[in-house]
């Protein structure tokens, strides 16, 4: 089944590695809705939406502090018409526990913007997605957050659940 998470208005708070994110200063978090549930990211795409000049370094990168408990925001849709319920991955960008990204299995896409209406979009060959599996540190959960930058961004992630 194929998704898109998406997220809008964030702010940007710029978080080094292995340092807590705050509730809603990073895009989004995503990780498997079990423990073998594998998901194939397909595309990222960042909007900005500042009224000014602000250059912004994303990152989607692996988490070796996944998010827990309290997980809200952002929006999950299924992108098949006749789609069946199953096991939902998990999402958000709000949570008790907040996600740290890994500094040895980190960074996996550098996406750089000026959120002065600028844009970032990577998108996947087939075959070349990127992937996760399960729901633990660190190849269970990916997040989007900023690594130099506080701009105000929305967008979306497109996966597929396998």
């Amino acid at each position: 089944m194929r998704y898109s998470l998406g997220f809008t208005t964030k702010t940007m708070v710029a978080v080094a590695d292995t340092t807590a994110m705050t509730d809603n200063g990073y895009a989004t978090f995503l990780q498997g809705g079990g423990a073998a549930q594998q998901l194939k990211i397909n595309e990222v795409y960042i909007g900005g939406e500042d009224t000014a000049s602000t250059p912004t370094t994303m990152v989607l990168g692996r988490d070796s502090t996944v998010a827990a408990t309290g997980i809200s925001g952002n929006f999950l849709a299924a992108m098949d018409a006749v789609s069946t319920a199953g096991t939902v991955p998990v999402y958000g960008s709000a949570s008790t526990t907040k996600p740290q990204r890994s500094s040895t299995l980190g960074r996996l896409l550098g996406l750089s913007l000026n959120t002065y209406g600028g844009i970032s979009r990577w998108q996947a060959r087939y075959g070349e997605e990127i992937t996760t599996y399960g729901a633990s540190a660190s190849l269970g959960e990916v997040s989007l957050s900023s690594v130099t930058g506080t701009g105000k961004v929305s967008g979306h992630i497109i996966f597929e659940q396998t």
